[in-house]
């Protein structure tokens, strides 16, 4: 049975997916540590935490799997997923760091292990690795795509930064730091892949659409974890936006749709953020129907993600592609 075959009887194969990428990722995590290493003791101590901790490594395995279906068959894709996992890591260094996040992928976060001056410092060396890993593959292109989207994903921290406590955030503020933070990264992964392909304009952009799509339907559905899961199952802990006095769109949507009192109560947690108002939060929304409008709205990002593939041919690359939006949406942690 081949993959494409295997998903359509069962689109929740994600093992199959590893299976077909098994010897590229270990091709990529062989790079990750070589190039991650560094003379500066700590540079290596706080580097390998990261490394240990795991992860899906989903965004190499777009850039994996868009150029394998774009056509390419060189062996440069390897480089340019560990650049793309270089910034996505460096971005969570910082991110943690700006949050106070003490659990991530259920240990320890490297903040938390190391104090935040490593990790700032040590996410500003995997930035720099990344370039310089660009400017050893010698293509303009993806160096123009990859400077443009780290320069998004900052503003994006800074517009997340600038909505924390503030209750009139409302939804299209909440997408257009999902764009910058998250899904401009998934296209990216997905555009790169299809510039070492030499992909028709075409298809790069179908490629880069669907990485956008799918960006932002894992964020959204991600949104919905935090007030669903367990902490041992999300690897981070439960509320962890709320604590954050993050809005995320569960909590839009229920301040907007809430009852009066309701509404002023939630105004308050999200000005003075932490959890003493946790349950308080969770019941509100439930009772406004918020997690189905959410699950909802990443389900149409999930969908747009699969029309952007519509017109590529066929290929157990593509079939993978399509997985991981249903991935996205149906996934636990």
């Amino acid at each position: 049975m081949t993959l494409a075959t295997a998903l359509a009887a069962d689109p929740m194969l994600f093992a199959d997916v590893q299976s077909l990428l098994r010897s590229d990722m270990r091709a990529v995590d062989g790079l990750i540590r070589a190039r991650l290493s560094s003379e500066v003791l700590l540079v290596n101590q706080v580097a390998e935490h990261i490394v240990a901790a795991g992860g899906k490594r989903l965004r190499p395995m777009l850039v994996l799997l868009s150029a394998r279906a774009a056509g390419y068959g060189g062996r440069e894709h390897h480089q340019a997923a560990a650049i793309i996992e270089f910034i996505h890591t460096a971005t969570l260094l910082h991110d943690d760091v700006v949050d106070e996040s003490a659990l991530r992928r259920g240990r320890k976060t490297a903040n938390a292990q190391f104090g935040n001056a490593a990790s700032v410092l040590v996410g500003d060396y995997l930035y720099s690795r990344s370039f310089q890993l660009m400017v050893e593959l010698g293509r303009m292109r993806i160096m123009q795509v990859l400077a443009d989207t780290t320069n998004a994903i900052a503003e994006g921290e800074v517009l997340q930064l600038m909505h924390i406590g503030n209750p009139d955030t409302d939804e299209a503020a909440y997408l257009r730091v999902i764009e910058r933070k998250t899904a401009v990264l998934f296209a990216a992964a997905c555009r790169i892949g299809a510039i070492l392909a030499d992909a028709p304009v075409a298809v790069e952009h179908a490629l880069a659409d669907y990485g956008m799509a799918l960006g932002f339907a894992f964020q959204i559905a991600d949104d919905v974890l935090d007030y669903t899961s367990d902490t041992d199952t999300l690897g981070k802990n439960v509320g962890d936006d709320l604590a954050e006095g993050k809005p995320t769109l569960p909590l839009i949507y229920a301040l907007q749709h809430a009852p009066a009192d309701t509404a002023r109560a939630l105004r308050r947690v999200i000005e003075t953020g932490g959890l003493e108002s946790l349950a308080l939060v969770v019941r509100a929304i439930h009772d406004t129907g918020a997690l189905a409008y959410t699950k909802a709205r990443a389900q149409q990002y999930a969908d747009q993600s699969l029309r952007a593939l519509a017109e590529l041919p066929s290929s157990n690359e593509i079939s993978a592609l399509k997985l991981l939006a249903s991935y996205a949406m149906d996934r636990r942690c």
